[in-house]
This record gives C-alpha cells, structure tokens and sequence, in this order.
C-alpha cells in the first residue's frame, strides 16, 4: 500500500510551492500560473530553490508547471522536467 503526504503553499526562505505531493517512491512540485507559461513557471520552480529541501532525497523527483488562460478559463500548457 502507498502512502502519499500533499503539502499546500510549503514555505522556503524564497518563497511558497503551491503544492508538494510526497510519496513513498517520487516527489511532485506543482507550480500554477494565471496566464504563465509552463516554462516561466518551471524557471520560478527553480529559481526560488523550491526542490532544494529534496537534493538528498533518494526518491525521483518530478517538476510540474501548469498555465492558466484567464480568458479560456483552463489549462493552456503544463510541462514536467
């Protein structure tokens, strides 16, 4: 049985992750833009050093941008690294 922890607006010393999804073999870092591209928003990922608590961590980590359409009212593009 898996076992997963969702860590909402998870804090570092640059700023906030809106969500980090943990479980027991991977690590997801979601990061959501209103009318962001998924690049811009993969750059912010790593710019405010938000996957850093996780370098040591021997699980797969994944790096997830989504982008918004405030006129579509959706999601216009996603990239994961």
């Amino acid at each position: 049985m898996s076992c997963y922890t969702a860590l909402t607006e998870k804090e570092n010393s640059r700023g906030r992750a809106d969500i980090i999804v943990e479980t027991d073999d991977n690590v997801y870092i979601f990061e959501f833009k209103l009318d962001g591209t998924a690049a811009e928003v993969l750059k912010q990922i790593d710019g405010k050093s938000y996957a850093e608590p996780y370098a040591a961590d021997s699980r797969k980590l994944f790096k997830i941008g989504v982008g918004f359409s405030s006129e579509k009212r959706n999601i216009v593009e996603w990239s994961v690294i």
